[in-house]
């Protein structure tokens, strides 16, 4: 394949599945072994970390509005009832901190699983399992709004996180650092929703937890690219292949995160949770042959 095209597939699938909860990973590192990339290779090495670049600036454009807001009312929040520990900025900090420790500690381990098809495909199938199963649990009481009685949710707008909901989220975050094709996104997601959250919440959630999470793991996979490899001879098409895909994975991962917002406000994430068992299976089957 021409790499000016194959490198715009590329962007394409890393902005549409980085925060989509499908993830992202998974379908890199299938993609990169159907087009035969040599993943020893520098140059591809820091490729995916600059496409991954790309997506993750889409987020402080997008929620500019929003972070915005955050800043000028810290510590105390826009109704005035939070403190320095439990606005949302300090409870997603927070959450990175419960995720970032433990995930470097086991860098090991990750390291080993990242170019196993078999834990990629189990990961997707058993996430789409547990994706499906939480997410029915919340549909009643999604439906019925914040005033029911008897609602598994009670916390509604991220403005409402308890310090505890974030230690939880963080802590389950880990299982997407530790098993690729779990998705950081399906992990905070559904993490969540079993604390009690909305889907519109422990969406929002789940992105702005992604802004320090995936930025400290970009910073680390690019210095540990640099320093484990010589230097990566660039001339000019490899700049224009590394420009294109970073380009097309910011302006896709932009118009996934907008979709994706106004989806899940309406239908929920059954569909993602079908998508993945049934890429789960696939994937095992291939894993298989």
């Amino acid at each position: 394949m021409n790499q000016y095209l194959l490198s715009g597939v590329l962007g394409v699938i890393e902005g549409l599945t980085e925060f989509l909860p499908v993830s992202s990973t998974a379908h890199l590192r299938i993609a990169e072994w159907l087009f035969h990339i040599n993943l020893a290779d520098g140059y591809w090495k820091m490729y995916t970390v600059v496409i991954q670049l790309g997506a993750i600036l889409c987020l402080p454009v997008y929620f500019r509005e929003r972070i915005a807001k955050f800043l000028s009312t810290f510590p105390q929040g826009e109704r005035g009832d939070r403190t320095v520990l439990t606005h949302p900025l300090s409870l997603t900090m927070l959450a990175f901190v419960c995720t970032a420790v433990p995930a470097f500690l086991l860098t090991k381990v990750i390291g080993k699983h990242l170019e196993s098809l078999t834990i990629i495909g189990t990961s997707l199938l058993a996430g789409g399992i547990v994706m499906w199963i939480v997410d029915l649990r919340s549909t009643k009481g999604e439906a019925a709004g914040p005033n029911a009685t008897g609602s598994p949710i009670h916390t509604w707008h991220m403005e409402d996180m308890s310090f505890g909901q974030a230690i939880w989220i963080g802590l389950c975050q880990i299982l997407s650092a530790v098993f690729p094709g779990t998705s950081r996104s399906m992990s905070t997601i559904a993490a969540g929703q079993l604390a009690g959250m909305s889907r519109a919440s422990a969406l929002e959630f789940s992105f702005f937890l992604s802004m320090p999470t995936m930025g400290a793991a970009v910073a680390y996979e690019f210095l540990k690219s640099v320093r484990g490899h010589e230097a990566v001879h660039m001339d000019g098409q490899a700049w224009i292949v590394l420009a294109i895909g970073f380009v097309v994975s910011f302006v896709v991962a932009y118009a996934a995160v907008a979709w994706f917002m106004a989806w899940v406000r309406r239908r929920g994430f059954v569909p993602f949770a079908i998508y993945r068992i049934v890429a789960g299976i696939l994937v095992l089957l291939l894993a298989a042959r």
